[in-house]
């Protein structure tokens, strides 16, 4: 038996007892793993470095290589995330719904856990603590396959989770690492309906589409993030450009960073958003429509269907906000998608005809994220329309269960 199926085995027998883990056993183990990924930072840091130098030497891009990268900084922020989902409450057992029948039946839904999740992703290593402690509070196994890019700090962060499982009540079996990283057994792995009982891919367009592509199991979109922003002809000056700034800088390599900016013709402050973009070395692909300078790069078709997660901005004018809308839902990716805007009748147009995952009314798309939301550390933007749909917390990591009580009750 190799790797993938002994792993993949035992995940599914460690599935069956995690339903039967309390909240306070939960939350005991989370904080272990939060303690240990504190005191364990050093050999963290270390075997991220030796992914980094490999990136370098492979020529990765930079902001692939952000993601990879890990600071102190960044492993604080990954222990703060383990440390907030002990203070969220427990899906599992939680009644949605309660009726009873005529016949005298009794019958609520219930929240179980999903069993076994298969989580499929690239570059980033803080995934990897976020989907396993996500998952285990949910009550579920979780089978990670990293890229081959984060594959030293992966290994060190999944055995010093293990590790402080094993002072735990929780099995250290419940999260299992892929060390194989090759796309035969990855596409093998998509297969495994057995064992596996959802696929959650987390990356880039390429890598969603394979797992699309090959997957026998049901499989939860994320994350592609062609973003937009649509400044409509009554927004503040300030306001929108601060926003636009936010939406582009703050982060340009994650997915909800904008990717694309549109301007109504008539919004009279163009030129300050475009001088104050090129002051933060935004590269400008400008739409033909713009009458402004030569200078500029013009932005083609390709343009809009990109996620540059880097410092460049596609900027495309629009004469309503119907066009922006018809853009939007031309070029987006379902993710989330802003308008700046002081006209009610614009926003509720823009709210009611975009259709994506999240929308935003005179606020950066940087919002869109499990924290941010109170959500706690997500495992993922789910970019579909079944079962979940934004930023997916534990209630998106359940499934649920119908019981029913009777009293000697047979059907005629």
């Amino acid at each position: 038996m190799n790797e993938l199926h002994k792993k993949a085995a035992i995940l599914k027998k460690t599935a069956l007892t995690l339903p039967m883990q309390s909240e306070a056993e939960k939350n005991d183990a989370l904080l272990k793993i939060a303690r240990s990924l504190r005191d364990n930072q050093a050999t963290i840091l270390q075997e991220n470095q030796k992914d980094m130098i490999a990136g370098k030497k492979a020529g990765l891009s930079p902001a692939l290589l952000d993601r990879l990268l890990l600071t102190e900084e960044r492993i604080e922020q990954i222990v703060e995330g383990v440390q907030q989902l002990v203070t969220l409450k427990d899906p599992i057992g939680e009644v949605i719904e309660t009726w009873k029948r005529p016949n005298g039946l009794s019958i609520q839904t219930v929240r179980v856990p999903l069993g076994v999740v298969g989580m499929v992703y690239e570059a980033r290593p803080n995934v990897t603590v976020d989907a396993a402690c996500i998952c285990l509070k949910a009550g579920n196994a979780v089978f990670l396959r990293g890229s081959a890019s984060a594959l030293h700090s992966n290994i060190a962060l999944v055995q010093v989770m293990q590790e402080a499982l094993a002072h735990s009540s929780i099995p250290k079996d419940a999260i299992q690492l892929l060390e194989d990283t090759s796309r035969e057994t990855a596409n093998e792995m998509f297969q495994l309906h057995e064992y596996l009982d959802v696929l959650i891919p987390r990356g880039g367009a390429g890598l969603i589409q394979a797992v699309l592509k090959h997957a026998t199991i049901p499989v939860i979109e994320t994350g592609v993030g062609n973003c937009h922003l649509f400044i409509d002809a009554s927004a503040q000056k300030e306001m929108a450009i601060d926003i636009a700034l936010n939406a582009k800088t703050q982060r340009p390599s994650v997915c909800n960073a904008i990717e694309t900016v549109i301007i109504h013709e008539d919004w009279p402050h163009t030129d300050a958003l475009l001088a104050v973009m090129r002051q933060n070395d935004i590269e400008l692909r400008i739409d033909e429509r713009f009458k402004i300078g030569s200078d500029y790069q013009k932005a083609t078709e390709k343009d809009w269907r990109t996620e540059y997660l880097d410092t460049c901005l596609a900027m495309k004018q629009a004469k309503s906000v119907q066009e922006a809308i018809e853009h939007i839902n031309e070029y987006g990716t379902k993710h989330s998608e802003a308008i700046i805007s002081e006209d009610d009748n614009n926003v509720k147009l823009f709210f009611q005809a975009v259709d994506a995952a999240v929308l935003y009314h005179n606020a950066s798309t940087r919002f869109t994220d499990g924290e941010q939301f109170g959500y706690g550390a997500e495992i993922g933007i789910s970019t579909q329309k079944l079962h979940a749909r934004g930023p997916m917390g534990l209630r998106a990591l359940t499934a649920v269960k119908t019981i029913v009580e009777g009293q000697g009750q047979i059907r005629k």
